[in-house]
């Protein structure tokens, strides 16, 4: 790839980034990103009020963390992808929070939680989620833990990390949107030509990495629709992703995604013992299915793999675009486990 390859799909993806990006000029002004109220209850702000609760990582930095519902429900645990934060789940916190105990994070750097002293890594992904759920998950208790996209990655870097931790901790695991390693070879995100060869890593690790303060014009949010989601998104649900997604600091991440176009996490499939599903988007860009499909086959190889489903008409939002689908397989997956640990 040229040069002026490089530079023109870093050009274009000044669009697609924007479904990665952030307006600067507003969060200097200290502007809050719009909420609208939606015809679609599940994107609306909970009427629960979460309880806050206190979580410091293992370098220190304090993490925001929120849980949703009855305090002895079955326990949930949401860990969002890059860019976003706690808001993102609400869909999926408005449809299970009546039953179940639902714990949301946000991911290091990202919406209230401290940037800390380390430098990113999978490991610091490892920790922080290996923190939240030594003070969420009740002594004698699991939980379903959900990652979407680099909170599933988050999930295969804790089970590579803290093998110990899976089975005492995770009852059942879902991976949506996600992919162990090869994110900047087999990417879409930014329009090629059927025949032209995989984008190197190297142009990757620059667009990835790079913190472009983008406006929020329509521009940019037909572009997040396009190069991010789906065109069967609605317009509620593009401008609810997009709020959040441009609510990140652009240093936060272009840091993490330098991390993400390096990750290798297959050690985590030694490890990761407990039923587990996998989702991807039809219309993905960024975690094209074949991604979901080798977390599917190492999966079924380790004996594990409880479901797989590549769902129609979606791109890389599964849990807005196609949320009562996620909220359909979560449901099943926490009876699954209760189902488990009834029969012992």
């Amino acid at each position: 790839m040229t040069k002026r390859t490089i530079l023109t799909g870093l050009a274009i993806a000044a669009g697609a980034a924007g479904a990665i990006g952030v307006a600067a000029a507003l969060r200097a002004r200290g502007d809050d990103p719009p909420r609208g109220r939606y015809d679609d209850e599940l994107l609306n702000t909970p009427a629960l009020a979460p309880e806050v609760i206190e979580v410091t990582s293992d370098d220190g930095a304090r993490l925001r963390v929120h849980a949703y519902g009855p305090a002895d429900g079955d326990v949930i645990v949401l860990s969002h992808g890059w860019t976003c934060n706690i808001e993102y789940w609400y869909p999926q916190i408005n449809a299970l929070a009546g039953e179940y105990r639902v714990i949301a994070y946000d991911q290091r750097g990202h919406g209230g939680s401290e940037i800390g002293p380390k430098r990113f890594s999978t490991d610091l992904l490892a920790d922080d989620l290996a923190a939240v759920l030594a003070a969420v998950v009740p002594e004698g208790r699991t939980a379903v833990i959900a990652g979407h996209s680099m909170g599933g990655m988050s999930i295969m870097a804790w089970a590579a990390r803290y093998p110990d931790q899976v089975r005492r901790y995770a009852g059942a695991v879902l991976l949506a949107n996600t992919g162990s390693h090869r994110l900047v070879p087999d990417s879409k995100l930014i329009p090629m030509p059927a025949r032209a060869p995989a984008m190197p890593v190297i142009a990757g690790r620059m667009l990835l990495g790079a913190p472009l303060p983008l406006p929020r014009t329509k521009l940019v949010r037909a572009a997040l629709q396009d190069r991010v989601m789906c065109r069967y998104a609605t317009p509620e649900q593009v401008e609810f992703a997009s709020n959040i997604i441009f609510d990140c600091p652009p240093r936060v991440r272009g840091k993490w995604g330098v991390v993400l176009s390096r990750l290798d996490l297959r050690a985590a499939f030694d490890h990761l013992d407990v039923p587990t599903s996998v989702l991807a988007g039809e219309c993905d860009n960024l975690t094209p299915p074949v991604h979901a499909e080798r977390l599917a086959e190492a999966l079924e190889q380790a004996g594990v793999l409880d479901h797989f489903e590549v769902i129609p008409k979606t791109g890389h939002l599964s849990n807005i675009e196609a949320a009562r689908r996620f909220n359909t397989e979560l449901l099943r997956l926490a009876e699954k486990s209760r189902a488990l640990v009834e029969t012992g």
